[in-house]
């Protein structure tokens, strides 16, 4: 037998691993007729020649095969027959080779069919990827079925060994000069099975499958699926008609074009000077720069409609929870108040140029029913200065519509009934003048009185636009502080005054100087036309009377109520009733009034000064007053004819102050003005609008003959005593 070098044996031992030093140990307890044959079997593997036994060094020991010294040889180079023959120059210069992403087997003369110049055209992009690998692969989930099944067989067949078979595997590594490494195996020794049988081995059980303890288990799927054929689609239309226009453009036309566009701008000059004359030089100049700078806002005014109504959705989304309180909520904790109500904060309208100016007056339009006028001023003698006339609407709270400027402070407005884009405003100058919203914004009034044309000496406290004349022409009154009720009417460009009644104060004849007898004038605060009797108006007074007058006679009046002991601040007829009116005054109270009596129907204090006062749409019965201490009062006399249902604060500071109060003609809501420029709106809860309750079997019935009805039932209950003392 040959005996193997050590570190042969000792390597193949290592690299066998577990399994060899199994067997390893089976053959060291096999008996001596087994080991017997075992030699023999290896005795007869034929023996290695001398040239492939290696050798050993007798100093160290290692291993030396044969070559040894073939690396102290000199090595010759072996040039291919047609290698190019270079100088030195040639070889010893540099050559810059630069690497690009691009594919240089890619085509470059793609050609495609451009239908936009309709010929065919190289394209410029072409595709550089080039793909020089793909592996389509697949991964089974290990929870899934087939995975459970792969790991079980693989279990098994790991843990389970045949008994009938051993393997014993050596390695014999033996160098030779032409070859690096032979290696051979030893073969499979067959045994006896009765040899090795072992009685007391028992056999291994089939291993059970671990559960995963990780229960974030990853897997990746991956799914073939049919690629559909694609398909093009393509339709032909006629071409659009197509025109070839030329034309020289010599001097003289362009000189003519430029004389018509001249014209046109002095032809717009004089229509502006014949609508609006201008007194001062500083308005002319502007409407100079604004009709020079048209030309030039064409453009922009393109884009003005769809700005606003993005600018209206923003604001919608942004103010949505209140727009929803607006249309929807109904405060249903007015069952269990005993007929009392609240009113709902909305949204506030507020302009950044008008918050140190109060709001002087407030009026709905009556034919947009969202759209609603401001005007701004000031009530305080000493702080007077610039006014402006704001329109606001609910779609766009945040900023307001229009915006009109003004030298003096705004103290009234009106809007016309037939024309809501005319709206006449009075000044504390004195003045009026009436705003066209169909011109632009931040443009001079229309139409403006002026000293010449018999403006008011003192402030204007109120305007109302009439009825058309017999010729035609729209007109409006205003009534003043200089005690002068005076009828305007818009002729052509400019407005013509006339003077319709003088408030003098009877009793009060002061002789003057040479035996002249001067009278004490009244100074008119605010008047309201009759909705039916169309020559019968109402003046109120500083000096808290109010006159009934008629447009018919000038000298005299048809009566005067003793009405407050100060100054009226608003008197208003009842929409349904023909001879109900109501008035407020600084004296704190509000009171209702019969025109046929001189004795008030109601009257209520309020604790505190009452800034204005107006009639419910909706009801004869129900009016809402304001006050200087912040709070808003709703009455209504079917319910309740002592007290109010509704006193609320709708201002936080104490310093401010209410200013007006208006009914929107169709929504429920209010809006109130203060003295810092805002303007809140309000809705009324179920209570302060109650309609009549069905009855069973009876229909409800509707219409201003039962608001009519409603109102004179509780004027009877307090006539019937002045009529028995009468008696």
């Amino acid at each position: 037998r040959r005996q193997l070098p050590a570190a042969a044996a000792r390597r193949g031992v290592a690299g066998r691993g577990r399994k060899g030093g199994a067997a390893a140990g089976r053959v060291a307890a096999m008996p001596g007729k087994e080991l017997h044959k075992r030699k023999s079997v290896i005795g007869q593997f034929p023996r290695g020649s001398k040239s492939t036994i290696k050798r050993r060094d007798d100093e160290g020991g290692t291993e030396l095969g044969e070559g040894v010294d073939e690396w102290t040889q000199a090595k010759t180079l072996i040039k291919p027959p047609d290698q190019l023959e270079l100088t030195e120059a040639e070889l010893k210069e540099e050559i810059t080779r630069i690497l690009t992403a691009n594919n240089p087997h890619a085509p470059q003369n793609i050609v495609r069919y451009s239908f936009k110049e309709r010929a065919y055209k190289q394209m410029s992009v072409v595709d550089q990827l080039a793909v020089h690998f793909t592996l389509c692969g697949n991964l089974i989930f290990r929870d899934s079925d087939e995975g459970r099944r792969q790991s079980l067989r693989r279990s098994t067949m790991s843990a389970v060994v045949p008994a009938s078979s051993v393997i014993l595997d050596l390695e014999l590594e033996l160098e030779e000069p032409d070859l690096k490494e032979d290696t051979s195996q030893l073969t499979v020794v067959n045994a006896a099975p009765e040899e090795l049988e072992e009685p007391d081995q028992p056999q291994p059980r089939p291993v059970q499958e671990r559960k995963l303890t990780n229960q974030f288990n990853f897997s990746e799927r991956a799914s073939q699926t049919y690629n559909n054929p694609v398909r093009d689609r393509a339709c032909q239309m006629e071409p659009p008609p197509r025109a070839n226009f030329s034309a020289s453009a010599n001097q003289w036309e362009i000189y003519d074009a430029y004389m018509e566009e001249l014209q046109k701008l002095e032809k717009s000059k004089e229509k502006e000077k014949q609508k609006a004359p201008v007194s001062k030089k500083e308005d002319k100049t502007r409407g100079r720069k604004l009709t020079s700078l048209e030309s030039q806002s064409d453009d922009i005014t393109k884009v003005t409609k769809a700005a606003k109504i993005v600018e209206r959705m923003v604001n919608q989304n942004t103010f949505d929870d209140i727009a929803q309180d607006f249309k929807y909520f109904e405060d249903t904790s007015d069952e269990y108040r005993d007929n009392l109500g609240t009113l709902l904060p909305l949204w506030k309208f507020q302009y950044d140029k008008a918050k140190r100016l109060a709001v002087t007056a407030l009026c709905w339009s009556p034919k947009y029913k969202d759209l609603f006028i401001v005007g701004h001023g000031s009530y305080d003698f000493v702080k007077q200065s610039r006014g402006m006339l704001l329109l606001y609407t609910l779609k766009n709270p945040s900023f307001p519509e229009c915006i009109f400027n003004s030298e003096s402070g705004i103290m009234c407005a009106d809007v016309h009934v037939d024309h809501p884009y005319l709206i006449v405003v009075g000044f504390y100058d004195g003045n009026v003048a009436v705003y066209n919203l169909k011109k632009p914004a931040n443009t001079q009034p229309c139409f403006k009185s002026s000293a010449k044309s018999g403006k008011h000496t003192d402030p204007v406290w109120q305007v109302k636009w009439q009825k058309d004349d017999m010729d035609n022409n729209r007109n409006f009154f205003s009534v003043s502080s200089d005690g002068r009720i005076v009828s305007w009417t818009l002729v052509k460009n400019e407005l013509v005054h006339t003077d319709v009644i003088k408030l003098l104060v009877e009793g009060t004849t002061v002789e003057g100087p040479e035996g002249l007898q001067l009278q004490t004038i009244g100074c008119g605060t605010s008047f309201d036309f009759h909705k039916k009797i169309d020559y019968l108006f109402l003046v109120g007074t500083e000096e808290g009377k109010i006159y009934k007058c008629s447009k018919n006679y000038s000298s005299q009046f048809l009566d005067i109520f003793n009405a407050h002991h100060m100054a009226v601040d608003a008197v208003n007829w009842n929409p349904f009733h023909s001879k109900v009116f109501i008035s407020c005054s600084s004296d704190w109270t509000v009171k209702i009034w019969d025109h046929t009596i001189k004795t008030p129907m109601f009257i209520y204090d309020l604790n505190s000064a009452v800034g204005d006062v107006a009639w419910a749409p909706y009801s004869s019965t129900v009016f809402a007053a304001v006050t200087t201490d912040g709070k808003a009062h709703v009455f209504d006399l079917s319910v309740n004819k002592y007290e109010p249902i509704c006193s609320q604060a709708v201002v936080a500071k104490k310093k401010n102050k209410i200013t007006h109060i208006q009914f929107n003609a169709v929504y429920p809501i209010v809006i109130i003005g203060d003295d810092r420029g805002h303007v809140t709106c309000l809705k009324l809860s179920p209570n302060l609008r109650k309609m009549p309750k069905e009855k069973k079997g009876q229909e409800v019935q509707k219409g201003p003959e039962v608001e009519i009805a409603k109102l004179d039932k509780l004027l009877n209950l307090v006539r019937e005593p002045v009529a028995k003392t009468s008696k």
